[in-house]
């Protein structure tokens, strides 16, 4: 889990949970993998869908999310194959999760590089808070829009052409099929220590300024709409809200 969703989720009154509409769209030219994760330990409540489906190109699934969901994922893998049954990431060739087809509901958030979007519904302040994260790298473009009109959160252009050479996923023909974040690429060496990942002796704001990021001007250059790292809600460009009092439907978009 990034620090983003932990970072947005809130406590929700014990009021009536109503729902929200949650639309998953395949704008890419090949078939995706989507799929859901919450984590349990910031909230309860989740999504009327299964974890995991195939959703063939031009696309799109509709399903009720509800208004207190808190510290959601929702990302896509690509060339998957579950034809043996098994239940591992390597089924994918980019954001595979535990559990194969259907995520894990407790440990199945997906491996990184992949480009993902974030809820956390009626959190703080009475707003959604929603972003698309890169803290975990790139697989896919990614575009949030709202019916309520609120702010645009995205990653909408293909970055893997242009990744640094330390931080790409190599698929089988040797094509880049991802581009990891300096921290999932452990290009330092040490996740647990680490000024990439925000952790250990840099685990706060103050001490885990981007400018000790690698790679981080990259990222955000590419995807200014984006979280680049895991404090990057100083940007004004990371994380984005809308009044919960809208009741808005969101749609998220795979290669927009």
């Amino acid at each position: 889990m990034s620090h983003t969703t932990s970072s947005i989720a809130s406590a929700i009154p014990s009021s009536a949970v109503h729902s929200r509409s949650f639309t998953v769209r395949n704008g890419c030219d090949f078939t995706i993998w989507p799929a859901i994760f919450t984590d349990l330990n910031q909230g309860s409540a989740v999504p009327d869908h299964v974890t995991g489906w195939e959703a063939r190109s031009n696309t799109q699934e509709t399903f009720d999310v509800p208004d207190n969901w808190t510290a959601g994922r929702i990302w896509a893998r690509r060339s998957c194959d579950f034809s043996n049954d098994s239940d591992e990431p390597s089924s994918c060739l980019d954001g595979g999760c535990n559990g194969g087809l259907i995520c894990d509901p407790d440990n199945g958030t997906g491996v990184p590089p992949a480009t993902v979007a974030e809820f956390t519904l009626h959190g703080d302040g009475k707003h959604d808070w929603y972003d698309v994260s890169l803290v975990d790298g790139f697989n896919l473009p990614i575009h949030i829009n709202s019916t309520a009109g609120c702010g645009i959160a995205s990653c909408p252009v293909d970055i893997n052409s242009q990744c640094p050479e330390a931080l790409k996923l190599k698929g089988p023909d040797d094509s880049t099929v991802g581009c990891n974040s300096a921290c999932s690429a452990k290009i330092d060496g040490k996740p647990e220590d680490s000024a990439n990942c925000c952790t250990g002796n840099h685990s706060t704001p103050e001490t885990c300024p981007s400018s000790g990021v690698d790679h981080y001007g990259f990222f955000k250059k590419s995807c200014p709409d984006s979280v680049a790292y895991a404090f990057d809600q100083t940007s004004g460009t990371a994380l984005w809200t809308c009044n919960s009092k809208h009741g808005a439907n969101y749609t998220i978009t795979f290669c927009p």
